[in-house]
């Protein structure tokens, strides 16, 4: 009986340890979540700055070719060009960079809801194992009493 009372108690702390964890996931998988609606926004305007600056290029580009004859313009144009050429390039690094930590976080993502599905699964199972053992109490408890009663009418 009293082991019974024990498998009981150890069922309900493990129910309880059990929820906490899944509780725990739950917060750590919308963290992620918002982490990647984050990282998708950030890439969207990566992108968007990555294109403007790629038409940047090419209007100073054509803008070059057609004053070479204004030396000093030129120059300036020239210097600007490449900023803008450099300024893309470090654009076109962070986005992959991006891209890359989406990609991850889409990994754990993955993996931290299989990992609440599998918590979830388990606590399922104790929780039924938990309701089989308090039926097979009650039953042994209403035993108990009928034995009881049993040996007051003798």
């Amino acid at each position: 009986m009293n082991q019974l009372r024990l498998e009981a108690d150890e069922s309900a702390q493990k129910v309880e340890e059990l929820q906490a964890k899944v509780k725990a996931l739950e917060q750590e998988n919308l963290a992620k979540e918002q982490e990647i609606t984050s990282l998708s926004h950030k890439n969207g305007l990566l992108e968007a700055e990555n294109e403007k600056m790629d038409a940047t290029i090419k209007d100073l580009k054509k803008a070059a070719d057609e004053g070479l004859q204004h030396g000093t313009h030129n120059e300036t144009l020239q210097r600007r060009l490449q900023l803008l050429e450099e300024e893309a390039e470090e654009a076109d690094k962070t986005l992959r960079e991006t891209n890359e930590k989406l990609r991850q976080t889409d990994v754990k993502a993955g993996h931290f809801e299989r990992k609440v599905q599998a918590l979830e699964n388990e606590r399922d199972q104790w929780e039924a194992k938990y309701e089989e053992m308090s039926k097979k109490h009650q039953a042994l408890q209403k035993e108990l009493e009928d034995l009881q009663n049993e040996i007051g009418n003798i």
